[in-house]
C-alpha cells in the first residue's frame, strides 16, 4: 500500500473529503529534526483496502479505510511514517555529514565523551549494520542503511559511539543507549528488514 504524496490530487475535494471522514489529530510518533510534527488520520468510507500518506505543511496526513480497527490504524500509521521517512532520506549522507551527526549524537546522549577519529560508509559489511575499532576511534556503517529512516541510522551510529566507551554488550553498554527515545523502534525496524531478507522470493505475478 504505497505512500502517495500527491493524494490531494486524487479527485476528492477538501470539502467532500471532510464530510466523508472522521479526523483524529495526535502527536507524531516520529520527531523530526525541525520539531515535533502532528499526525492526522483521516478515515474514508470510500476506501476499502488502500492506505496512503503525505505531508501537508507541518503535519502528516494518513488516509485509511473507515472500517479499520484502532490496532490496525496504529500499525499502519507507523508503517506509513517509516515509508515517508525512508523516501525523504534517500539522499545519501556523505562521510562528512555522518561525522557531524556522530558529534551531535555524542553531545546529546553521551555527554560528548565519544569522539571518533573517523566515521564513514563501507560496502563490505553485509552481516552487520555497523562496527567500530575503539583503539583507533573509527566507526564504519554499512551502506545497506542508506535510504532507511534517519532515526534508524542515528540509532546504529549511537550504538557504535557507545562502543567507543564500552566495548561489550553488558548492562553498562545498554544503559548508555537508554536516553535515546527510539532505540526499541529502530531495533524493531532493523529486525523487520532482516526477517524480510530471509523470506523466500515470491514468484513473479502474471504479466511481470
Amino acid at each position: 500500500m504505497p505512500a502517495d504524496p500527491s493524494a490531494q490530487g486524487s479527485g476528492e475535494t477538501p470539502l467532500r473529503r471532510a464530510a466523508d471522514t472522521s479526523r483524529r489529530a495526535a502527536p507524531s510518533p516520529t520527531a523530526r529534526s525541525s520539531g515535533t510534527s502532528a499526525v492526522e488520520v483521516r478515515r474514508s468510507s470510500r476506501r476499502r483496502r488502500t492506505v496512503s500518506a503525505y505531508r501537508e505543511g507541518d503535519r502528516t496526513v494518513v488516509l485509511i479505510p473507515a472500517r479499520m480497527s484502532e490496532a490496525e490504524e496504529e500499525r499502519w500509521v507507523t508503517v506509513m511514517l517509516d515509508k515517508l521517512a525512508a523516501q525523504e532520506s534517500k539522499r545519501m549522507l556523505g562521510d562528512a555529514e555522518l561525522a557531524e551527526r556522530a558529534e551531535r549524537l555524542s553531545g546529546q546522549f553521551l555527554d560528548g565523551r565519544a569522539r571518533p577519529t573517523s566515521v564513514r560508509w563501507v560496502t563490505n559489511q553485509n552481516t552487520r549494520w555497523g562496527s567500530c575499532t575503539p583503539a583507533e576511534g573509527s566507526i564504519r556503517l554499512s551502506h545497506r542503511l542508506q535510504g532507511m529512516p534517519e532515526y534508524v541510522i542515528d540509532y546504529v551510529l549511537l550504538h557504535e559511539l557507545a562502543h567507543l566507551l564500552v566495548p561489550g554488550h553488558g548492562p553498562r553498554f545498554w544503559r548508555l543507549l537508554e536516553p535515546y527515545p527510539r532505540t526499541e523502534r529502530a531495533r524493531g525496524y532493523l529486525e523487520g528488514v532482516v526477517a524480510a531478507d530471509r523470506l523466500p522470493h515470491l514468484p513473479a505475478a502474471r504479466g511481470e
